[in-house]
């Protein structure tokens, strides 16, 4: 009986230990492994993760709070499988004290069958228990991870532009990939798994001092032993994988570089040298992989090696008992699989807190940008916009302003411009002239140092910012074509549009010819940043989107820049088509499409130098003057 407790005993006890470091090593692996979506932000996770405080973990709190009921539910399963592996061990010491006690075979296999029955119990309940657990804990983690990702992106999309010249736009990706994947794990997994193997670690303990507090003693001293090694090596263990991470984010970076340039990188002949330059970032990455691995490795045959330690010792202190009749074989067998139990649950604790130290700088990261306050906000009042007839006002009463990025100069210096309603008004100039400038301050993208901007009488910082933007119409310089087909992006303009409506602005635009020609016409996907398009399609998609929201101001930055001659005329009678009724105001440099104008400003350096109609500006000479000479005088 002495040598049959033993054997039971070990394959339950290698069972819970190998449940345990697979679950943890599930655990470390999502951790650890960046996703793919965003591999070149890994590295704005702090390096200093690993001293932040679990408390920054409160700030969860609002994601998790609505969830209160699977919560309560995920907890109860969670002390019931924790319940139902602290249970085993006592079946097990009934199998093997009672089950041999009758003298009579037949009636020594009924209990043996009967205790059997018992464990097989405790097994069921502890699968059931187990696999319910799993299922709302994972269910929280994807829910929680789906929402928190959610209330980031909504608040950054609010941003104003301010925010983004300061912001690395990977940054922003990984805070929403890399940064809300290690909560899910927390949330998902790591914090279950603490959780259970505290009641576990707890309830062990308490059935060791009950059952066996000489054994206790001794499992204490060893489990110090155990743990502070296991912390130590811990740390260097994220410290390398930290490492990991940024070195394949190196590799990714350069990848996603060279992949964009593809045409330049082959025209010059330098496939070779990227391949190569990607090879060494690749091998610098296996270099700091490999050293992860050895010190994962070491940790892992430290912490495997010094709980079979634990185990073989107080087995060896249990068969000394059990020969000296002080306890029975069945508690021999219960106290060996308890160490094992509390063992491993300090094991895998200490590996998790590392998980949620790692967790508290992500999440510190993400409320960072909950946190974050646009100075582009609408007033708590606003003023209504009257309804314009035949186009909107725009004034700049003495502006000046200066991007937050570059403070030291003023891009509009005391600047006055008046656009009546119904004006067409094209602002030329050198580049970095503020010509730009002028429509981010209409659409109240920035506000201003000094002075008001107004439109239809009101400063657009004293109206709803929905208001205002929803009576501009906008063609930007680099056309913005969406992942999707050509119809949603002309809808962009207005979702509600009828298929008809968008059909007619491609029509205005001159965009509707080649659309139908597409392989599935508007139900053609144009590709990423619509790479299925030339330039002058691309932009001609863009005017039919302003086209479509029919907005009373109309402003054009360079809208015609990447058509060709023909496009160019096809497009600007287009445009001349959609300025009728409402007010525009033009950015050009190729002069040819703004001699029509009702109006010419001539900017520079933040200053207007020159208004009047073309053929005034060319014979009052001046900077208008020499740029008109270069460009048509050839």
């Amino acid at each position: 009986m002495i040598v049959k407790a033993p054997i039971v005993e070990a394959v339950i006890a290698a069972a819970l230990f190998a449940e345990a470091r697979t679950s943890y090593t599930s655990v470390v692996s999502n951790a650890a492994t960046p996703p793919a979506s965003a591999p070149v932000a890994v590295r704005d996770v702090p390096a200093a993760t690993a001293d932040r405080d679990v408390r920054a973990l409160g700030g969860l709190l609002p994601f998790v709070r609505p969830y209160r009921a699977r919560i309560a539910a995920a907890a109860l399963f969670l002390v019931l499988a924790a319940v139902s592996t602290l249970i085993f061990p006592v079946a097990l010491k009934s199998l093997i004290d009672q089950g041999f006690i009758a003298a009579d075979p037949g009636v020594r296999v009924m209990a043996l069958r009967e205790h059997f029955f018992a464990l097989f119990a405790v097994g069921v309940a502890l699968g059931v228990f187990s696999a319910a657990r799993f299922y709302m804990v994972s269910w929280l983690g994807e829910r929680v991870t789906a929402d928190l990702r959610n209330a980031v992106y909504a608040h950054v999309v609010r941003q104003s532009p301010e925010f983004f010249e300061t912001t690395q736009t990977g940054e922003v990706l990984s805070r929403l990939t890399t940064d809300t994947t290690l909560v899910q794990t927390v949330v998902g997994s790591s914090l279950s798994m603490g959780l259970r193997n505290t009641v576990m670690g707890i309830g062990a303990m308490a059935m060791l001092i009950v059952t066996n507090p000489v054994v206790m003693t001794q499992v204490l001293a060893i489990l110090v032993l155990v743990v502070l090694p296991s912390l130590y090596f811990g740390r260097r263990v994220r410290g390398l994988s930290r490492a990991s991470q940024d070195r394949i984010a190196d590799s990714s970076a350069i990848a996603a570089e060279v992949l964009n340039a593809v045409p330049v990188v082959q025209s010059y002949l330098q496939e070779g040298r990227e391949a190569d330059r990607f090879s060494a970032s690749t091998e610098r990455a296996f270099g700091t992989a490999v050293r992860r691995t050895q010190m994962r490795s070491f940790l892992v045959a430290f912490i495997i090696s010094a709980t079979f330690g634990a185990l073989l010792w107080g087995l060896y202190q249990g068969t000394q008992a059990v020969v000296r009749g002080d306890i029975s074989a069945g508690h021999l067998g219960q106290t060996v699989v308890y160490v094992i139990i509390l063992v491993s649950s300090v094991a895998v604790l200490s590996e998790v807190y590392g998980d949620l130290l790692r967790a508290a700088g992500a999440t510190e990261r993400l409320m960072e940008l909950l946190q974050l306050q646009s100075p582009i906000v609408s007033p708590a009042s606003p003023r209504p916009l009257a309804t314009p007839a035949g186009g909107a006002s725009v004034q700049l009463d003495d502006v000046t302003f200066r991007y937050p990025s570059r403070p030291q100069h003023p891009t509009l210096s005391h600047f006055n411009l008046a656009v009546a309603p119904g004006e067409t008004v094209a602002l030329v100039g050198p580049s970095g002239a503020g010509k730009s400038t002028v429509l981010q301050l209409i659409l109240r993208f920035y506000d201003v140092e000094s002075g008001a901007v107004r439109v239809d009488g009101e400063r657009v910082d004293r109206v709803a910012l929905e208001a205002l933007r929803s009576r501009i119409g906008i063609v930007p310089q680099d056309s913005i074509i969406f992942s999707t087909d050509a119809m949603e992006n002309i809808r962009y303009g207005r979702p509600d549009a009828s298929d008809d409506e968008v059909v007619a602005a491609a029509k205005g635009a001159f965009a509707h010819d080649f659309i139908v020609a597409l392989p599935e016409g508007y139900r053609t996907f144009l590709g990423e940043r619509g790479v299925r398009l030339s330039g002058g399609q691309r932009q001609r998609i863009s005017i039919a989107r302003a086209m479509l929201k029919n907005a009373p101001l109309l402003l054009l930055d360079e809208a015609t820049s990447a058509l060709d001659a023909e496009g160019e005329r096809m497009v600007q009678a287009a445009l001349e088509s959609a300025m009728r009724g409402r007010t525009t105001i033009v950015i050009a440099h190729r002069l040819s499409t703004v001699q029509r104008a009702d109006r010419i400003v001539v900017l520079e350096a933040g200053e207007i130098v020159g208004t009047g109609t073309h053929a005034e500006l060319v014979a009052a000479g001046g900077l208008y003057a020499r740029l008109a000479a270069l460009q048509f005088d050839r």
